[in-house]
């Protein structure tokens, strides 16, 4: 019993392998010394280990409280760091709060007069920073207009100075000190502090607020793995050489609202945890928040990225805003995670957004944003759930903003956006992502027919593809050990390097062999889709349906005027009158002009859809014409003409179940009369039999008599009766796609 109290005991004080020694050598003992001899044991453990926290303190750096005496003297004695006289405050407690108002006053009077007549550096790197630090009384305040610049600063210095005001001029930015910068003549207003030497303030430690505001900082300021205790204010600050907060911690609000960097400015793992804000800034370099963390609001809104912005692996644990940001080059949001709304109203692109592995939990607000022609939304691998976050955008516009370079990995993300979209009623943005899924899909099928398959193809088909000899036999080789199950794996070959996998890749596949069977299948469904998406954008786009009808409409409305009207020259001619020749073709004219434009407005490759119009419009068509005349016409009838309508109506029909020829019943015959060649709208008619037969559609029941009928002329007829069964098909599956609620035929793929 007294062996099990002695182990809890010290179990409580000392470590447990040491009390396991103990307990074993006491059970040696007798009962009456093990009692001494435990407690000896333990005061001693315990006196040998009570030095251990001093010890861990010396692990801190040990810091040196600051006097005015040792100011003095440093100040007197500056140090060359870097080709640079600096100021050497480090590992430093500077005192300045309230209660130490003489220090505090002669600290700030004694640096101001050091720092503003001599280019000197301050260094406060391991420092302790007691009460509120108003680091903008340190400059050396001047106005910055060329008349007006104190003559202490150096011409270099000057016309870093005066370089402000150009940038305020480019950017015709909205801060205060800007605005007073543009008028003609100088005021209190435009007089700024400057900040002539290198600031280090490396793993510096402010437990009061940070006051830099309206600063001009003409060397570089490196505030790495600093931490502020209290609110910091870079307000109105200039940075004129690299900035550095890798690292730094704010744990109250910073404010750097219209601040401009004028070199690098690194923010990399820099820990926001209350409210950050860089509205109006301008960052004329490469802006990098790479693994940074946000933790309450972040307002970038207003900001002028004149280079890249790097937000890769950024954590936004609450709102950030964007509103009204301009993004010149490339905006990197790689990995990054939105916990809360992201807001990207009125921003202006330039550049493409690389969303690639980014995480959006609640919504991404793309509203009245502005995307230049080289300007994408990059979303491959995109975390994004429909059911639980959401996109906005301006309708019509925002779905072709999305670009994905493949299919494979990235059909989820495809259909949670197509599905974020159709809830909110933009069938259109919907349909454009279902567009660029179908064309996504189209290339991994081209690819399928066309590519080599590295797990099938020959040594010698691998060497005529661009591989080495000594590349193909490591390919070769490898398959007889295993298969290739991507691409990627032939990084892993030795003989293989990463140029001639990239140069090669666009036209290899990794898969089974195909057959002879399987391959016209896929070749059939690599047809049918190309056409799909030539003449329909795969039903998306409803207008460039209505072309392609068009085109089609006037087209065999032409033929068949022609074939009706102009039947032969000798020995009498049968030909139309000049009237009618000119109004069929100048209304086939205007027809097919608003058709193609039709056409030239919606589709994606409008040359491609007008050469698939040609080989499914014109080939069969102009061999039927052909024989037509050059075989003749001699049949019986030959004045009255080949086309027939319904005399007991004039009204429009919707005639799907009608057929191009009427029957052969003398009842049809009496009520079918032949169309009047002497009436001058006769042209009309063709037209609208060309429509009956494509959509379905006239204004009269139009068809073809049964008796002396040329069979070509017949046989032209049925062509068109045939491609407007599957031109009504689309019609409808057009429409069911692209009007909401109207979904009859949306499954239908």
């Amino acid at each position: 019993m007294h062996n099990l109290f002695f182990k809890r005991g010290c179990t409580q004080r000392l470590n447990a392998n040491v009390c396991r020694v103990l307990s074993l050598g006491s059970s040696a003992l007798s009962f009456s010394t093990r009692g001494f001899v435990n407690a000896f044991l333990c005061v001693f453990l315990i006196l040998l280990l009570f030095p251990l926290p001093s010890f861990a303190a010396q692990t801190q750096p040990e810091r040196t409280p600051l006097t005015l005496e040792l100011l003095q003297e440093r100040l007197r004695t500056p140090t060359l760091r870097e080709g640079n006289f600096t100021v050497d405050l480090q590992k430093m407690v500077i005192d300045l709060r309230p209660e130490n108002a003489s220090f505090r006053d002669a600290f700030y009077q004694m640096l101001r007069k050091e720092l503003g007549t001599k280019p000197l550096g301050l260094d406060l790197s391991y420092a302790l920073i007691l009460g509120d630090f108003v680091g903008s009384d340190l400059g050396l305040r001047t106005s910055l207009y060329a008349q007006a610049i104190a003559p202490i600063f150096t011409a270099t210095e000057k016309e870093e100075l005066e370089r402000l005001r150009f940038i305020c001029l480019e950017s015709l930015a909205n801060s205060k000190d800007c605005r007073s910068l543009l008028g003609r003549e100088p005021t209190p207003s435009s007089e700024i502090a400057v900040f002539r030497g290198v600031l280090k303030l490396v793993q510096t430690r402010f437990n009061g607020e940070m006051k830099f505001s309206n600063t001009f900082f003409l060397q570089s300021v490196d505030a790495q793995g600093a931490t502020f205790l209290q609110s910091t204010n870079w307000a109105e600050t200039r940075f004129g050489r690299p900035v550095s907060f890798s690292g730094t911690k704010f744990k109250q609000p910073s404010n750097f609202q219209g601040s401009i960097f004028f070199e690098k400015a690194n923010f990399k793992q820099t820990q926001f945890q209350e409210f950050a804000d860089f509205q109006g800034s301008i960052f004329e370099k490469i802006a990098n928040f790479n693994q940074a963390t946000f933790k309450q609001l972040a307002k970038f809104s207003s900001v002028q990225w004149q280079e890249n912005a790097d937000f890769s692996d950024v954590h936004f644990a609450n709102q950030a805003q964007f509103t009204k940001a301009n993004f010149n080059q490339f905006l990197l949001l790689a990995d990054a995670t939105f916990e809360q709304a992201v807001i990207f109203r009125e921003v202006e692109f330039n550049q493409s957004v690389n969303l690639q592995g980014a995480s959006i939990l609640n919504q991404a607000d793309f509203s009245d944003a502005r995307f230049s022609t080289e300007a994408c939304l990059s979303v491959p691998g995109l975390t994004f759930n429909s059911n639980q976050a959401k996109i906005l955008g301006n309708p019509g516009q925002i779905g072709k903003m999305f670009c994905i370079p493949t299919l494979q990995g990235n059909q989820n993300i495809l259909r949670n956006l197509g599905q974020n979209f159709r809830q909110q009623q933009q069938v259109a943005d919907a349909n454009e992502l279902e567009y660029t899924k179908q064309q996504l899909r189209l290339i991994e099928m081209s690819r399928r027919l066309t590519a080599t398959n590295i797990n099938s193809a020959s040594v010698a088909s691998l060497i005529k593809l661009g591989f080495s000899p000594t590349q193909a036999a490591a390919i070769a080789q490898r398959r007889l050990v295993k298969s290739f199950r991507n691409s990627s794996e032939l990084l892993t070959l030795a003989d293989i390097d990463l140029e001639k996998y990239t140069q090669l890749s666009s036209r290899l596949i990794v898969g089974e062999l195909l057959s002879i069977g399987g391959w016209l299948l896929q070749a059939w469904s690599w047809l049918g889709l190309s056409v799909l998406l030539l003449l329909s954008g795969y039903g998306t786009n409803f207008w460039l349906v209505f072309g392609v009808g068009g085109v089609a409409i006037a087209y065999f409305g032409l033929l068949f005027w022609l074939v009706d009207r102009y039947r032969r020259l000798h020995p009498v001619p049968i030909i139309p009158t000049s009237y009618e020749t000119i109004a069929i073709l100048v209304s086939f004219s205007v027809l097919e002009f608003l058709s193609l434009l039709a056409i030239f407005r919606n589709a994606q490759q409008p040359w491609l859809t007008l050469g698939c119009l040609f080989i499914i419009l014109v080939p069969v068509p102009l061999v039927l014409l052909l024989r037509l005349y050059q075989q003749g016409r001699y049949h019986d009838l030959m004045n009255v003409s080949y086309f027939t309508e319904d005399g007991t109506f004039r009204q429009l029909r919707l005639l799907i179940g009608r057929l191009p020829v009427i029957p052969r019943n003398q009842t049809f015959r009496e009520r079918y009369m032949p169309l009047l060649s002497d009436r001058r709208w006769n042209w009309l008619n063709y037209y609208d039999f060309s429509l009956n037969n494509l959509v379905k559609l006239g204004f009269n029941d139009i068809r073809l008599r049964d008796e002396h009928l040329p069979g070509i002329i017949s046989a032209l007829a049925w062509y068109e009766w045939s491609l407007g069964v599957i031109y009504i098909t689309l019609v409808l599956w057009t429409l069911s796609r692209t009007i909401p609620g109207l979904n009859l035929l949306i499954y239908l793929k």
